[in-house]
């Protein structure tokens, strides 16, 4: 079977190193010693003011939102993970969907402005599948309009742009180390902002306003993480390199492979150097892409709909129409990557579809 992702593991000695210096200790949670070792080597490794630790992204983002005292309505894409929608309405914003740019994949900058309105106090963007946003474009419109600007950057280890990374940039930069991302921590997440400040706050938001055992900064939530969780990130941050070496060699080849064909890629920002976390593949039609993925489910491959349905089709949203986020989310699949993916099973992978595509 060769399913959509699997964790990478790092070797099981290098874990079990640190979890005899958690047991040794005896301190498993509330910001300990390998949760503050790996903010440290993240701001290192990324060249960062400030990484905070989180139990995962959609905490992070809602963090951020709490952080950046956001009301009212949020411009956000419709094409993204649902975290991103459902976070602004967990923190009672309102999500408004701008349009995407069917190339990046990404919110178009051009449209924000259509859907500004008085009670409008930020942009949620994501960085689809680790392909960065056009960053200039939003941070003048955030400057024109005196908005707040938070990046969704789940996707984004890895990920720089003109020579810094992805997460520098916005007033708050998230990410997931969930285990189906490309560096993990079983569970996880952050925030990076340079804004000293805006660091002070979310530490004590995600601790539930504490400040000591007796005193309080202020409202907060239980965004911690543990020291487990950290040991797994500060393993696995040692094999980051070989990750995206890997990554990008698979990435490559798929494309390679089928570039001839009748699927379209996403166009990455030439100003960006891609992580190539995810490899999607868009089809002509819906047809087209359920019969590939039904001939895949044949063979045991596991591929995934990555993002299915737009966002402004959820259920607890009001009906709106982003046609072209429903176009893209409903001819869309991402195919297997993976650290231990084989170029026999890619062939596999490649061949069925192919076959199917040009089958009748």
């Amino acid at each position: 079977m060769i399913t959509v992702t699997k964790p990478f593991q790092p070797p099981k000695e290098n874990f079990d190193k640190y979890l005899q210096g958690i047991w040794r200790r005896n301190w498993l949670t509330n910001n300990g010693p390998l949760v503050n070792e790996l903010e440290t080597k993240l701001k290192q490794y990324f060249d960062l003011r400030h990484a905070i630790f989180l139990s995962n992204g959609t905490i992070a983002l809602q963090i951020a939102i709490k952080a950046l005292k956001l009301t009212g309505e949020i411009i956000t894409t419709p094409f993204s993970y649902v975290a991103t929608t459902s976070t602004i309405y967990w923190e009672n914003c309102k999500p408004i969907f701008a349009e995407i740019d069917e190339d990046s994949f990404n919110i178009s900058p051009d449209s924000i402005p259509n859907y500004i309105s008085k009670n409008t106090s930020a942009i949620l963007a994501t960085h689809c599948f680790g392909n960065p946003c056009d960053i200039e474009k939003l941070e003048k419109i955030s400057k024109k309009y005196n908005l707040k600007i938070i990046y969704d950057a789940a996707h984004c280890f890895g990920t720089f742009y003109k020579g810094k990374s992805i997460f520098s940039y916005g007033n708050i930069s998230t990410s997931s180390f969930h285990a189906t991302k490309m560096f993990h921590t079983i569970e996880g997440g952050a925030i990076f902002t340079s804004n000293s400040t805006l660091a002070h706050k979310t530490r004590y938001l995600r601790n539930f306003g504490h400040n000591g055992q007796e005193d309080f900064f202020g409202l907060g939530i239980n965004g911690k993480n543990s020291e487990v969780h950290a040991a797994m990130g500060l393993c696995n941050i040692e094999f980051a390199n070989s990750i995206l070496e890997t990554r990008k060699r698979q990435w490559e080849y798929y494309k390679k492979s089928l570039e001839n064909g009748k699927v379209k890629f996403q166009k990455l920002n030439e100003q960006g150097t891609y992580n190539y976390a995810y490899f999607p593949i868009v089809f002509e039609s819906e047809r087209e892409l359920l019969k590939v993925k039904k001939e895949l489910e044949k063979h045991l491959i596991y591929s995934r709909r990555y993002f299915y349905p737009s966002l402004n089709k959820l259920p607890y949203i009001k009906n709106v129409s982003r046609k072209k986020s429903e176009r893209l989310a409903s001819t869309i699949l991402c195919l297997p990557l993976y650290h231990t993916l084989s170029v026999e099973e890619q062939d596999m992978i490649c061949g069925i579809i192919s076959k199917e595509c040009y089958s009748g």
